[in-house]
């Protein structure tokens, strides 16, 4: 019985020593269009392999879409110039397919279908939800999630030649 209780004292202990350690495993975002009705909701988990981001949109212009993880928590309608720059804490330059890049927050395009709606799931290792790292997604101010009229080309600076922000959405615990 004095092993039974100090294995679940045990649990309860490694359980407390976790809580606190600054640590986060799932973030939500809702997304919102330029005239502020909501467009999409996306969460964001912590993996081994880095964060997933599952996310469903709809009412959104059929195509190709980039999709980015911007430097500031905000997102005020219409042009969300207010979600900043890409997410970028190590300096680097943007695209994929630039040799001295990508932020930390290029995201592969997304693929809208006829119908206006997309389903998106991928993973990106360049980012955390862990707080206190320089590439946590929550620095001070926030980030946040924002998807473009046209599709990223992966290098054109600063933002892949992907036009005007047509949703955003502020990443949250």
């Amino acid at each position: 019985m004095k092993k039974v209780v100090a294995g679940i004292l045990g649990v309860f202990l490694a359980l407390a020593l976790g809580c606190g350690q600054g640590s986060t495993s799932t973030a939500k975002a809702t997304l919102v269009n330029n005239q502020g009705k909501k467009v999409g909701q996306a969460t964001l988990t912590e993996t081994p392999k880095g964060v997933k981001i599952v996310m469903t949109v709809e009412n959104l212009p059929p195509g190709v879409h980039a999709f980015h993880i911007h430097a500031k928590g905000v997102c005020t309608a219409p042009d969300f110039l207010s979600a900043g720059g890409h997410f970028n804490p190590y300096g680097k330059q943007h695209g994929f397919l630039n040799p001295a890049g990508p932020h930390a927050g290029d995201l592969p395009n997304i693929t809208v279908g006829a119908d206006g709606t997309a389903k998106v799931e991928m993973v990106t290792k360049l980012v955390t939800l862990q707080s206190g790292p320089k590439n946590s997604l929550f620095p001070p101010g926030g980030t946040s999630l924002v998807i473009h009229a046209g599709a990223d080309d992966y290098v054109t600076y600063p933002a892949g030649n992907a036009g005007p922000r047509i949703a955003c959405g502020a990443i949250t615990k």
